[in-house]
């Protein structure tokens, strides 16, 4: 591990990309603390004290922090994260033909889509740093001190203008670290804002237990739980379900052809972190209604306090909407990124089959079959995974952020950037993170 972490800076090329992707995420996390003009940092403070492990924690993990300063990325990056939910949803249901003709024209089609894509951003963040702005002004405090000392109407376009530029400022940072630096540049922001939490959830934790308010086997099983979960989500993260496909031998010319034997991977979670993603995206917008709006009601009926009630994090109805969600969104991204009927047809035309099962059709539902039951599973696991650890929260007293969220996206993220790395590696004849072996039969991963 440590040779291959080495070879890195051997080779010029995926040098340059990670000291650009490092220096791009540095760049954030400097953005990341500039505060809005005429905030009260004090007030805000005392909000996220009192409302942190809620919707405002959550969010707060999206910007990298940049929410509990009220920094110029408060934002974050959810405008283009919900612009994309939109987009996606367009496509997979076949709303607007006109979306469906672009995905099909190659790279200027792709082209076209990110440039609609990023109008729906500006959109998006627009209405969204709006209604941000309009409630800080009018959101009360555990302090009683208001957020904003000088809530005029230039200061609230000042601060819109800024919270939009920030926005699409991350979005082209992401962008160009897509491009000419290491692994996906949007996941990576997000990552880089919730890895930053982490030594401070380890000082909090070693502190408690110094101060005796934090038994030291509370402390061990909380860690062996942190563990063991975090190896189940690597292990179900690499998990495949490999399908043999064999290629029929024949003659071309003098030379034999054909007759090999390789496979077709599904991933057990095919969709990795992008299902957590868009569920809690989702998710937040009635959340962010009734925390924006505490005072909302209709006919004298509390409708914010009763949002707020039902949507609680721990809650039996705010785990089973987000278990649904999770679930749905797993088939969703398989039903618009894996194509059986196409994947066969291929397979048919190069003269591959699956044994046992005939080409064309019969091999398209074989696919179909297999794909829906490996989703099931890892949907399943995901959506565990994702809920179970806010009950756990809840029921432990846990001192610090531990949520099944932040916890998929920093392993789907570390293992994409990984493996991008491994081949660039492999490209250039270096060694790779993880060498690829097969015992009686079982495909195994060696680190």
């Amino acid at each position: 591990m440590l040779k291959s972490f080495t070879d890195i800076f051997k080779v010029p090329e995926l040098r340059k990309r990670v000291v650009f992707t490092l220096l791009i995420i540095v760049a954030y996390r400097i953005g990341a603390t500039v505060p809005i003009p005429g905030i009260n940092s004090e007030a805000v403070k005392s909000l996220f004290a009192a409302h942190g492990n809620g919707l405002l924690g959550f969010l707060d993990m999206f910007s990298g922090g940049a929410l509990n300063r009220m920094s110029v990325f408060s934002m974050g990056i959810m405008p283009y994260i919900n612009a994309s939910i939109i987009m996606s949803l367009m496509q997979g249901a076949s709303l607007v033909p006109y979306l469906d003709r672009l995905a099909k024209e190659g790279e200027h089609g792709r082209k076209r889509l990110t440039q609609i894509t990023r109008c729906g951003t500006l959109i998006l963040g627009t209405m969204q740093s709006f209604g941000l702005t309009i409630a800080i002004t009018r959101m009360p405090t555990p302090s009683g001190m208001a957020i904003v000392v000088d809530p005029s109407w230039s200061w609230i376009s000042l601060t819109v203008a800024t919270l939009v530029t920030g926005t699409v400022l991350i979005m082209w940072l992401g962008e160009q670290v897509t491009e000419r630096g290491i692994g996906n540049g949007i996941s990576l922001i997000i990552f880089a804002g919730i890895v930053e939490r982490l030594p401070h959830a380890v000082l909090s934790i070693t502190k408690l237990v110094q101060m005796e308010e934090l038994s030291i086997l509370f402390a061990l099983s909380l860690v062996t739980i942190v563990v063991a979960v975090l190896i189940l989500v690597v292990w179900i993260e690499t998990a495949q379900r490999r399908i043999p496909i064999h290629y029929a031998k024949k003659m071309v010319g003098r030379k034999m052809y054909g007759g090999q034997t390789s496979f077709l991977p599904i991933k057990v979670d095919q969709s990795g972190v992008i299902a957590v993603i868009f569920s809690m995206s989702i998710l937040s917008v009635p959340l962010i209604i009734a925390q924006f709006s505490p005072e909302w009601t209709i006919w004298d009926f509390p409708i914010a306090k009763k949002i707020s009630e039902l949507f609680n994090s721990g809650s039996i109805i705010y785990g089973a909407v987000y278990a649904f969600l999770v679930i749905f969104f797993c088939y969703f991204y398989n039903s618009i990124s894996f194509n059986p009927k196409d994947l066969a047809e291929n397979m048919k035309k190069s003269g591959g089959f699956v044994p046992g099962i005939r080409p064309g059709d019969p091999t398209a539902t074989y696919i179909q079959k297999v794909l829906e039951r490996v989703t099931l599973g890892g949907a399943l696991f995901v959506a565990c995974i994702a809920v179970l650890p806010d009950y756990l929260r809840h029921a432990m007293s846990a001192p610090f952020f531990f949520g099944g969220t932040s916890l998929l996206i920093v392993v789907g993220v570390s293992l994409d950037t990984i493996g991008q790395i491994e081949s660039h590696l492999i490209m250039r004849h270096y060694e790779g993170f993880m060498k690829e072996g097969r015992i009686k039969g079982r495909w195994f991963n060696v680190k």
